[in-house]
């Protein structure tokens, strides 16, 4: 087109690049191969410009086409800009109509394979035979490309085998057999089987393919094509099977969009086949289940006729037993026992034999038969009934049977030969009494193994039932001496039970009283410990219903309640807490409740409970009851209580819990004075908690030792050498750092674990003496250690362990400790001594001071207390210089040194070394320090 718009001996090259239409060139009939150079070179860019002014380069997104023009002769620049501008339009026109073209042959073709995918599908959902549907498969697929040689092959990885569910091929002979697994061992040259275990599409002639898998030319395995096509079938990773497609006379008939295709027809083929093999096992699971269906509803229809038949017998066997029980004549019960039998099996001719007691004889006492109405009684013989009796086995005879035993000379017929005849024993405790038969005299009544199975089912019933109606009529003859029995038996129960109820009454009073004793105090009768915790549980439950009002729970120790026992014996204590009891109780509401819970403490109830103010006035109230002179054992006392006041709070689950915090308040009483009350409130509570923290701390610093001892020098004051320390306990703890004994000496002896706390300080210090040779160390030792037999001994045994020396340890007591049980801290001491561990009274001034214990005891020294000491720069210098002089006078007299505490200035010091004290310490001379 573009050649016939120039003039007469011109030349035209073009030459065109792009993505969908590809590249390529033409030109006209007389231009050179210099023409068709400059034309590429234009479209790549690489020639030198437009050698001729009729050249064009077109241009549209990736879009290239180079037109070079070598013109025959010359025309005008006009002509030749209009010519440029008509051949950029054609070029642009041509190029959209291939492309237009081309989109319409993609869509054509994609169209194609949407219908055959269609159809593939409707195939895989068809109920077509197998070899049907995938003939039809083949079909759809040759639409789409060159398939008139085609094959699907099945592949199991697991077993190492193949199966050709499909084959068709126009060349090769050999028929596949779907049905039929073939081992890959015995196909190693096979292009198919290298396809599945190379697990990749395959295109090219099949010699090329098999030398890429490395598999020898094998006839056996059909001829060679030239062109070869393989796609494997995949189930998510794994190689399943295989399409393949082969031409035998057109190499190259198969591209890669085939190969595409053909991969996504493949998984359509599977999908296919796996639809088509799980509607097949479908059906055949639907048929296995058909099958167990019937078979089951035979046995169900099997199970019905048992059951009805089981039901029969219920209804029989419930009939027996009912009989058995009815008023009526023994004639009744056996025809009743008949109908019952009729019901279950054929019996117009029946009757009952019993044994005579004499078992001498036979007798007939019920029997209806058509042949022989009336059986007589007769002895003991060989008959059908008496072979039953003795044998205690049931006999299910035909007319054969019947003439076999007779001619063994077993049995003898007695009246009408029957055609079919069927005995059962019955039998009562074992032993049998009797017989039933049924028999029939017609050839078409026969009786079977089942029902000699249900007759002698039935007839063991009959037997008890025909035991306990004969055991009535026994029963109605000695009714009459029973009933005269009874009277009289009753006229004495009745006796009997008037005395008997006299005992019931007296027992109920006695648990009365039982239960009153477990749940009040014995001594005061006021409600115990238990009785008050149950109170207080039902007051907390009835605080969740609405309307209720609070309540409050105080708790009541009387002041040196000890002090009257130790003086004027327990029965003036006892007699004391009876008043106590008294005067409380006369204060409180009968609504309240006042208990003993042991000792000289008490708790009270108190309901209605508004405000705390309420509760303080009751208190108030009690104190001034209780303050009121009593005369006990000859003697005026004034006694006097501590309250601690709890109210309720929603946080209270027990009683136990209000308790305690009452008991806790009390304390705070005690400790403000006595005599008063005190309400627990938060800061108590913190405090309970701390202290309860503490415990928990102090049990845990017990187990991971985190107790050191500290040491303070003690000094000889007439030239400040140290002769000693004192090891003095601190806690490290692991926030608050080194606590003093004061920061949690209480918690230690209340809980009771002071003790452990003292003997692993002990430990410490003997393993300081070990490795320290000079001067004593002096431990202090609690009331608590000296209730203890073995003290010393452990002492003494622990400071053998360490390898230290005895006589460089020294105990310091309190006047206490010598003084609760002086016996007993005399051997200890004795003991130590002997060994040479060495006796200090600490605080020596502070107690009794007396000359009547302190002569007793082997002290080694005294230590003054540091309140006299620190009084001599004072205002009390006076008196506690007279008191310091006495006790220095003392200690002179009986041999005794003394040692000054909290010694703190040098004045103290003059002074003490003036009065005749040989030792100080203190923090003058230095403050306690941890041993390192």
């Amino acid at each position: 087109m573009l050649g016939g718009l120039l003039s007469p001996g011109s030349g035209l090259a073009v030459c065109w690049r792009d993505p969908h239409l590809g590249s390529g060139s033409a030109a006209s009939d007389g231009a050179g191969a210099a023409l068709r150079a400059r034309a590429e070179g234009a479209l790549a860019g690489t020639g030198p410009g437009p050698a001729s002014p009729a050249d064009v380069l077109w241009e549209d997104g990736q879009t290239r086409v180079s037109v070079a023009v070598e013109q025959g002769r010359g025309i005008g620049e006009d002509v030749t800009g209009t010519w440029r501008a008509l051949a950029g339009r054609v070029i642009g026109a041509l190029v959209q109509s291939e492309l237009s073209r081309l989109q319409v042959r993609s869509l054509q073709k994609s169209e194609r394979l949407q219908q055959a995918l269609y159809e593939i599908a409707d195939l895989s959902g068809s109920s077509r035979e197998m070899h049907q549907m995938l003939a039809s498969i083949h079909a759809v697929v040759a639409t789409l490309m060159s398939a008139e040689n085609f094959y699907i092959v099945l592949y199991d990885d697991l077993r190492e085998t193949v199966r050709f569910l499909y084959f068709a091929d126009q060349i090769d002979p050999w028929t596949a057999q779907p049905d039929l697994d073939l081992a890959l061992d015995g196909m190693p040259n096979s292009i198919t089987v290298a396809l599945l275990r190379h697990g990749q599409p395959m295109m090219g002639p099949s010699e090329r393919i098999r030398a890429a898998l490395g598999v020898e030319r094998d006839a056996a395995h059909g001829p060679d094509s030239a062109d070869w096509l393989g796609v494997p079938m995949r189930r998510d990773s794994r190689v399943c099977g295989a399409i393949v497609v082969q031409n035998y006379d057109r190499p190259g008939s198969y591209t890669e969009e085939d190969r595409a295709l053909l991969e996504y027809v493949a998984q359509h083929i599977l999908t296919a086949l796996d639809r088509n093999h799980a509607r097949a096992e479908l059906e055949r699971r639907v048929d296995e289940r058909t099958g167990e269906l019937q078979h089951a509803n035979l046995v169900l229809q099997a199970e019905v006729v048992e059951r009805q038949r089981a039901e029969r017998l219920q209804r029989a066997l419930y009939r027996i037993s009912e009989m058995s029980v009815t008023a009526g004549s023994l004639e009744r019960f056996y025809q009743d026992v008949h109908e019952v039998v009729g019901g279950l099996l054929y019996a117009e001719n029946f009757y009952i034999a019993m044994l005579a007691p004499d078992g001498e004889r036979i007798e007939f006492p019920y029997s209806v038969d058509e042949r022989d109405p009336v059986r007589q009684p007769r002895r003991m013989t060989n008959g059908l009934t008496e072979f039953v009796v003795t044998s205690g086995q049931p006999l299910l005879a035909d007319r054969d049977t019947i003439a076999s035993l007779e001619s063994r000379g077993n049995v003898r017929s007695r009246g009408t030969r029957a055609h079919c005849w069927l005995g059962v024993p019955l039998a009562r405790d074992g032993t049998v009494i009797g017989a039933i038969a049924v028999q029939s005299y017609s050839p078409g009544i026969v009786f079977e193994e089942r029902d000699q199975e249900l007759l002698t089912f039935v007839a063991h019933h009959i037997g008890g039932a025909l035991s306990r109606k004969r055991a009535q009529e026994s029963l109605k003859a000695a009714h009459a001496e029973l009933e005269f029995r009874v009277e009289a038996r009753t006229r004495e129960l009745e006796d009997a039970n008037r005395e008997l109820r006299a005992q019931i009454g007296e027992r109920l009073r006695a648990e009365q009283r039982l239960i009153h004793q477990a749940r009040h105090d014995q001594l005061t009768g006021l409600p115990n410990r238990e009785h008050l915790l149950e109170r207080l549980d039902a007051a907390i439950a009835r605080m969740h219903e609405p309307g209720t009002s609070p309540f409050a729970v105080l708790f009541l120790d009387l002041d040196r309640f000890k002090l009257v026992n130790d003086s004027v014996g327990h029965a003036a204590g006892d007699e004391l807490l009876v008043e106590a009891g008294r005067r409380v109780r006369r204060t409180l509401a009968t609504t309240d409740v006042v208990a003993r819970l042991g000792g000289d403490e008490f708790a009270i109830l108190l309901e209605d409970v508004d405000t705390p103010a309420v509760a303080e006035a009751v208190a108030a109230r009690v104190l001034e009851a209780l303050s009121s002179p009593v005369w006990v054992a000859g003697r005026e006392l004034f006694p006097s209580a501590s309250i601690g006041i709890a109210i309720w709070q929603p946080r209270y689950r027990h009683g136990e819990e209000l308790l305690r915090d009452a008991d806790a308040a009390m304390y705070r009483a005690k400790a403000r004075g006595r005599d008063r009350s005190a309400l627990f409130d938060e800061a108590m509570r913190a405090e309970a908690t701390r202290l309860l923290d503490l415990e928990a701390d102090l049990r845990r610093a017990i187990i991971s030792d985190a107790f050191v001892p500290y040491f303070q020098p003690i000094v000889r004051l007439s030239d400040g050498a140290v002769v000693g320390h004192e090891a003095l306990l601190r806690w490290n703890h692991d926030l608050r750092g080194p606590l003093l004994p004061a920061d949690f000496i209480g918690v230690g002896e209340d809980s009771g674990l002071i003790e452990q706390v003292d003997w692993l300080m002990y430990a410490h210090v003997v393993r300081w003496l070990g490795g320290h040779p000079d001067g004593y160390v002096s431990i202090n030792v609690s009331p608590r250690h000296f209730h203890s037999e073995d003290f010393a001994e452990r002492l003494l045994r622990l400071l053998d362990d360490a390898g230290a020396d005895p006589r460089r340890l020294r105990i310091e007591l309190t006047e206490v400790a010598l003084l609760d049980d002086a016996p007993r801290a005399l051997r200890m001491l004795r003991l130590l001594r002997e060994r040479g561990v060495l006796a200090l009274l600490d605080d020596f001034g502070t107690g009794f001071s007396a000359l009547s214990y302190l002569h007793r005891f082997p002290i080694q020294s005294l230590k003054i207390d540091q309140s006299f000491v620190a009084g001599l720069d004072g205002e009390t210098r006076a008196e506690s210089l007279a008191l310091v002089r006495a006790i220095l006078a003392l200690a002179g007299t009986l041999g005794i040194d003394t040692i000054g505490e909290g010694v703190e200035t040098e004045q103290q010091r003059q002074t003490l070394l003036q009065l005749g004290c040989q030792y100080g310490q203190g923090f003058l001379y230095g403050h306690p320090r941890p041993a390192d």
